[in-house]
């Protein structure tokens, strides 16, 4: 996957839309004008912060169907993300939770979004949802009767869940590039808010060679330092809302404060990376 191509920048910046719920979900408020009115007002924060693109997912329907949502919600945020994509000249990704890739990327693509964000690509994950399978081989099949070159980035281990039989996180990166033909991986903690190890991001790394490794949860500008020299982008939500707290709005201060974190953690890397490949001759 070619950072620079969608992204401009090879450490790519992308912030959240956590839509409010959706026609048919459990807490849905019955106006979609509301909805639509705090993802526009959530988007212009995060370009005005300086992101360098956005995610939209169906945060708030919880609880979530496992695999296919009803038509409403397909309906409801292929109208939500055109709006927002005559709003922002930004990327654009999505994610149908929990893990309805096929419609994510039937509204990418009729969208012409950039990426979807899939659960569950390969393997089998024990959810609250119940048993989750990857299905790697309808979405890219899928993805190639659509025409469409829209990125796959694929959790790794994804949160709020345990795989069946002893993770390996190695081996879980490898299959989902080699097996299941991410674009990208994505790695997070164990829940919402929660962010991987240095350790486990530096391990997926090596195990994903070429195929860039995101940090898919828990980044906040006190740890990006930390966090951002293992990966090659950021997806960030909670540490973006005001006090910090995820059924809050973003802030746009938060969000500029966490940019200039990130990008100064990226301009130190790369001059690490300059300086280390300079070989001395004599």
């Amino acid at each position: 996957m070619d950072l620079y191509q969608i992204f401009k920048t090879n450490n790519p910046i992308i912030g959240v839309v956590h839509l409010l719920p959706l026609p048919t979900s459990p807490r849905w408020g019955g106006s979609l004008k509301a909805v639509i009115a705090r993802a526009e007002q959530e988007a212009t924060a995060l370009a005005a912060g300086g992101v360098d693109g956005i995610i939209i997912e169906n945060f708030f329907d919880a609880p979530f169907a496992k695999e296919r949502v009803d038509p409403a919600v397909v309906s409801a945020m292929t109208l939500i993300v055109d709006r927002l994509k005559g709003m922002v000249m930004l990327p654009l990704g999505i994610n149908v939770l929990r893990n309805d890739a096929r419609s994510a990327m039937a509204i990418a693509s009729c969208l012409e979004a950039q990426f979807i964000r899939v659960n569950v690509l390969t393997g089998i994950m024990a959810t609250d949802q119940g048993l989750i399978e990857g299905k790697a081989h309808e979405l890219l099949r899928y993805r190639r009767e659509l025409g469409t070159e829209v990125g796959i980035l694929a959790d790794v281990l994804v949160k709020h869940a345990r795989p069946l039989g002893t993770p390996n996180l190695t081996t879980a990166v490898q299959d989902t590039i080699e097996r299941g033909l991410a674009d990208a991986v994505i790695l997070s903690g164990w829940a919402t808010g929660s962010p991987p190890t240095k350790e486990d991001l530096e391990l997926a790394a090596a195990a994903a060679v070429n195929t860039p490794v995101f940090i898919g949860s828990g980044a906040s500008w006190e740890n990006i330092a930390q966090l951002m020299p293992a990966a090659d982008g950021v997806i960030v939500a909670s540490s973006l809302k005001r006090k910090g707290k995820v059924e809050e709005t973003i802030d746009p201060i938060r969000v500029s404060q966490f940019v200039e974190a990130a990008r100064q953690t990226v301009k130190t890397k790369e001059k690490h990376k300059s300086v280390s490949s300079v070989k001395i001759t004599k």
